[in-house]
């Protein structure tokens, strides 16, 4: 399966906000059960280790409606560890939902801006997280952000992303023909799938931006992580 470059309708101006706000909701029901939130922990276990903090800051980046900053928040109370977790969304609406979904939490705060110009000074957060979304740029755009991102945090780039597989697709396009009648979740999700990449160009591409050693791993299904270290670099 070659690597797509079409849009997804996410990537697009002016959808509807009824369509928006259900297709959101639908990633974030597709994240609980498809691993995507225990993805992101597996991959912020390995940059946190071995070191043992009682607090930590972090940036996800293209948080969507912010569910993965409140699995993080969730997991680090059970840990008794605290968070400090910004999420930012270039999209108004999404921004807007987000915001609206953890206003009780004064832990997570919802911040509209551009992820390739993040309103941050250097070394403004221990972490950046970025779950999946990368996939949504061309090679050249990815290794720039990660090298900007790099800038920002203190100690890692957590990475969390869909593996470009006709399993994949054929399994996603199938389960939400079947669980929903959202025009954007039924084209984005399959077409997500076709915009990522394999395990093997993952690797090759984050070695590319040359900002710290990696750790990558797969998770089912079809999911990797990968924690980039930035402490010495």
């Amino acid at each position: 399966m070659r690597r797509s470059h079409e849009k997804e309708m996410m990537d697009l101006h002016g959808n509807e906000p009824d369509v928006l706000a259900e297709d959101l909701c639908n990633l974030r029901v597709l994240n609980r059960y498809l691993c995507g939130r225990r993805c992101v922990i597996l991959g912020l276990q390995r940059a946190l280790r071995p070191e043992t903090l009682n607090h930590f800051s972090l940036l996800d980046i293209g948080t969507g409606s912010a569910d993965i900053p409140e699995a993080i928040l969730a997991w680090g109370k059970r840990n008794g560890v605290e968070a400090s977790i910004f999420g930012l969304e270039a999209e108004p609406m999404t921004a807007r939902i987000a915001a609206g979904r953890t206003n009780d939490e004064p832990a997570i705060s919802i911040i509209q801006g551009d992820a390739g110009a993040p309103p941050f000074l250097s070394g403004s957060f221990d972490f950046v997280v970025a779950s999946q979304f990368l996939h949504h740029f061309p090679d050249e755009t990815i290794v720039e952000l990660l090298r900007r991102w790099a800038k920002l945090a203190r100690k890692a780039i957590v990475i969390s992303d869909l593996i470009r597989h006709p399993v994949a697709y054929h399994g996603i396009r199938l389960l939400t023909s079947l669980t929903t009648r959202n025009v954007m979740t039924r084209m984005d999700a399959p077409l997500s799938v076709q915009r990522a990449l394999t395990l093997k160009e993952w690797r090759k591409l984050l070695m590319r931006a040359a900002i710290g050693p990696i750790e990558m791993f797969s998770v089912f299904p079809f999911r990797m992580a990968a924690c980039i270290n930035l402490e010495g670099h």
